[in-house]
């Protein structure tokens, strides 16, 4: 598995461990191209490279391009990328690194993970110097940032929805129009053969809608958002967010 070493990171661990083993510390290894597993609870598998058998990912393990990872049952994992931006996980999530640049003051950082279910938090941090794009992708929408804190919600009907806590974020997508059924009426006169029009190019109804903090967005398995609106913290409220508000307190 691909492993480094780079620098020494403290973090601490507050989700069900005694104040005894609150305190740990670990030493990472962060490529440019790469992400870290910088907390792994439960299991979670990598295809790497999108080729070969799956194995078993293990906590400081890298995640590169073209890796695919799935998440089992009751997992929770943190990707720990080079710029110190988070990524994490849920259990029964199942995603893919399309793009792990973290950038350079002269180089725009270009990270796009692509989930196709699951639940996945993200804490991203501000870019210096030059811009770039950060986002998290499923097959209904495009949620892209530079500096924020958000998660995005995939179901298997490829619905998706995406809250923002902090920051901004630009939702994209596109859906099909999907034509009413027209009534059937009386018979009619059968006319003689008409011309038919030859194959042409179906287009994608783009959309982009911009969310800031406390609001969300639906979108549905045909690609086609809600309207947004605000939502409260107590709707809010489940173990996965405050395990992630806890991690995040933590940076």
């Amino acid at each position: 598995m691909k492993t480094k070493t780079l620098f020494l990171i403290a973090f601490l661990f507050f989700c069900g461990f005694p104040p005894a083993e609150a305190k740990r510390v670990a030493t990472l290894d962060i490529g440019k191209g790469s992400a870290t597993v910088s907390f792994l609870k439960g299991s979670a598998e990598i295809l790497e490279l999108g080729k070969g058998p799956w194995t078993s990912l293990k906590p400081n393990d890298a995640l590169e391009e073209g890796d695919q990872v799935r998440t089992k049952e009751g997992a929770q994992m943190e990707l720990l990328l080079a710029d110190n931006s988070r990524l994490r996980f849920a259990g029964n999530s199942e995603f893919k690194v399309v793009r792990m640049e973290a950038g350079a003051p002269s180089v725009p950082r270009d990270v796009n993970v692509h989930v196709t279910l699951g639940k996945v938090w993200a804490n991203v941090t501000k870019t210096i110097g030059a811009k770039g794009n950060f986002a998290v992708s499923s097959n209904t929408a495009v949620a892209g940032v530079r500096g924020t804190v958000y998660r995005m919600d995939v179901e298997r009907d490829r619905s998706a929805l995406v809250r923002v806590y902090d920051g901004t974020v630009h939702v994209t997508g596109g859906g099909k129009a999907v034509e009413a059924p027209k009534p059937i009426g009386p018979p009619t006169r059968i006319l003689g053969p008409t011309p038919i029009p030859g194959p042409h190019k179906v287009s994608m109804e783009e959309w982009t809608v911009i969310i800031k903090a406390m609001q969300q967005v639906r979108i549905g398995a045909d690609g086609v958002p809600e309207k947004p609106r605000d939502f409260t913290e107590q709707e809010d409220r489940d173990e996965w967010v405050e395990w992630n508000k806890a991690r995040d307190r933590e940076i």
